[in-house]
């Protein structure tokens, strides 16, 4: 018999949600044929077969969360073994062991350690919770569940695909991110209908971080180092009503207003119809987020480590402010800029957003 477990998908991943399964116990397939579809942080990967074979046992059903190194499909002949298929590669001298649990044969219903602690932390009994994991197997979420009662209260719908990513991407920046958020604003009233603010923003953004690089950047905590980028990596978030989304326009700052109006459309496309690739939402040096195209005038961003810095663009509108002594109406665009103040200071923040600003405002109505 022949095991291939999850390989190490890239980028350092270490889990992977099962989309929907390719073969059928007892199919026969052939080498590099696809085996399963899974999702990674938002995008969808299809994982092909090794070898030729007859499946005999597939691990797992559709929504169930695998980690790397634990079995997905066995085949007919050989010694048991790891499959040579590699969709990524694991850092150097790193290794994933599979996931360990403990058996139901001991008379214990089967969870791991972690899950058998919080459990006696809420003082839930696993005896009178059905597994929801590979194999039966008790999962945090299923002990989390249990916990939810009375006064017409009902368990939680448990997090899939993207607002899963979502959910854990938010929890390792609100738990490493020292946030810091400068406020100000760019009188617009120069722009004519003809102006596209999401690719001005990504043309300021660029401009910002040619005239401040330490925004640029990533920070790496645990080894306490910077990396500062030459390109220009835009992420630009896009609601839906999967999730957040933050596809990237590479090397940002070389490409000109159409150009980037054709590379914004074309992930919007890619996201609103899910066939983005991973590698689209990687990569990101900074991010922009164009929140004001729904409400709000000011806000206090989410840095998404390793990157350091975020822009936001609130909602354009009329305002009355002083022109040579005299009020006067002028379409005024907020902004805000999350930092993280572990490693941006305050003045390479406002040197970062007066130049934004200055970008913006220049435009008038001759923008291309």
């Amino acid at each position: 018999m022949t095991t291939f477990r999850l390989p190490d998908l890239g980028e350092g991943l270490r889990e992977a949600e099962i989309v929907t399964w390719q073969v059928s116990e007892g199919d026969h397939v052939v080498a590099d044929q696809p085996l399963v579809s899974v999702e990674t942080e938002k995008a969808v990967v299809e994982i092909p077969s090794p070898q030729s074979g007859r499946v005999t046992k597939l691990h797992g059903q559709p929504g169930d969360i695998v980690l790397v190194g634990h079995p997905l499909v066995e085949y007919d002949g050989g010694d048991e073994q790891q499959s040579e298929t590699v969709v990524g590669e694991l850092p150097h001298g790193e290794t994933e062991p599979a996931a360990t649990v403990h058996s139901s044969t001991e008379g214990r219903p089967k969870a791991a350690p972690a899950v058998r602690k919080l459990a006696g932390e809420l003082e839930v009994d696993l005896a009178g919770i059905v597994g929801s994991g590979v194999g039966g197997t008790i999962t945090i979420d299923d002990v989390r569940q249990a916990t939810a009662t009375g006064n017409g209260d009902v368990a939680g719908e448990r997090l899939r695909g993207p607002r899963r990513a979502m959910a854990v991407a938010m929890q390792k920046a609100g738990a490493e991110i020292v946030p810091a958020t400068l406020t100000s604003s760019a009188d617009v009233t120069g722009w004519s209908g003809e102006n596209d603010p999401t690719v001005h923003l990504i043309l300021a953004v660029a401009a910002g971080c040619e005239a401040s690089p330490a925004l640029n950047a990533w920070f790496h905590s645990s080894s306490m180092t910077i990396s500062r980028h030459k390109g220009v990596h835009v992420g630009v978030a896009m609601d839906t009503d999967d999730g957040l989304f933050v596809p990237v326009v590479r090397n940002a700052d070389g490409l000109s207003a159409t150009e980037l109006r054709k590379t914004v459309d074309l992930l919007k496309r890619q996201v609103a119809n899910r066939s983005i690739a991973r590698e689209h939402l990687i990569g990101q040096t900074i991010t922009l987020s164009n929140f004001g195209t729904m409400a709000g005038l000011y806000a206090s961003l989410v840095v998404m480590p390793p990157q350091v810095a975020i822009l936001g663009a609130g909602q354009i509108s009329d305002k009355i402010v002083a022109v040579e002594g005299s009020p006067a109406v002028h379409r005024i665009m907020p902004l805000s800029l999350t930092f993280d103040h572990r490693v941006v200071t305050g003045g390479e923040a406002a040197k970062f957003m007066n130049v934004v600003i200055d970008s913006l405002e220049k435009i008038g109505g001759d923008a291309k």
